[in-house]
């Protein structure tokens, strides 16, 4: 069957199957299966694809029919210009949580060397955009999940953002990871930034959540419990603790518990909730009093 012809029918299938941006989904499927760019698919439409060719592209389309996202099936995601490894270990990287990044670089590059905690880092993506972004900071990741960690770790290995180069020799380790409850086992006043996007949907939403997240996406990544304030009910305290006197707090969340976060934050100061590019609020920052203030 010809390229074109191939699209075509992936698209009408994937549309009377209800997936989201069919022709996204039907090209993106195509090129993971051809190894190729969206270039080639538009410059070689009769191309003739093969009997082993057109049947990984039908076992990606079923999978993606039954509602397997795109990014567990090719094993890729784009994360702030970083392609990344993503598995159903990870949650998938979204667009919206670079809304952190936005956040955190304008405060973090005037440091000399920076020191940040990204909590819950799953497949590393904020860990390792700030190190593409602060070759001098000092980025510690952590998560409770092995099987994430491992993901974070070969994305690092991978974009060889672990190590920057300096007149030492070994060059210097920039980037830790740890499956620990990291910010209590370290000494109070450690970071200057904590970062996290942690889970934040409340069961009692579970509904409203797309189908395909709620199914393959690890549920402890998505739901943090009746209400989706209670991680961050944890996380919060641990910060303050962990946090240098002035040091930021910052995290991803919804509007939905937007008001209950910010009632969380009481005894913090410069309390900021940015919306995202659909006026939803997505990111708060909350800074560490120091002691004369």
């Amino acid at each position: 069957m010809p390229l074109r012809e191939a699209l075509q029918a992936a698209i009408a299938r994937l549309t009377a199957e209800h997936v989201p941006s069919p022709r996204l989904n039907a090209e993106t499927l195509l090129m993971f299966t051809l190894s190729c760019d969206r270039a080639h698919l538009y410059a070689h439409p009769e191309r003739e694809l093969s009997s082993e060719e057109h049947s990984r592209y039908d076992e990606a389309l079923t999978q993606r029919a039954k509602g397997v996202p795109a990014q567990y099936i090719t094993g890729h995601q784009e994360f702030w210009g970083l392609d990344l490894i993503v598995s159903p270990a990870v949650l998938i990287p979204r667009p919206e949580t670079e809304h952190l990044i936005e956040t955190i670089l304008p405060l973090a590059k005037p440091l000399k060397s920076p020191k940040i905690a990204d909590v819950g880092t799953g497949s590393g993506a904020i860990a390792l955009a700030l190190a593409k972004e602060l070759p001098q900071a000092e980025i510690h990741a952590t998560d409770n999940s092995p099987a994430a960690l491992e993901i974070a770790e070969a994305n690092a290995a991978r974009l060889q953002l672990e190590f920057r180069q300096s007149n030492q020799h070994p060059p210097v380790r920039r980037i830790f990871f740890h499956d620990t409850d990291l910010l209590n086992n370290l000494e109070p006043a450690t970071f200057d930034f904590i970062v996290s996007n942690p889970p934040y949907v409340g069961l009692s939403e579970e509904d409203e959540v797309q189908f395909e997240v709620r199914k393959f996406e690890p549920r402890t990544a998505v739901f943090a419990g009746p209400t989706g304030l209670e991680v961050i009910q944890k996380l919060i305290p641990a910060a303050q603790q962990a946090l240098k006197p002035g040091g930021y707090l910052m995290m991803e969340i919804s509007g939905t518990i937007a008001e209950g976060v910010r009632a969380l934050l009481s005894g913090w100061t410069d309390i900021t909730i940015t919306n995202d590019l659909q006026g939803i609020p997505r990111v708060v920052c909350a800074r560490k009093q120091r002691v004369s203030e």
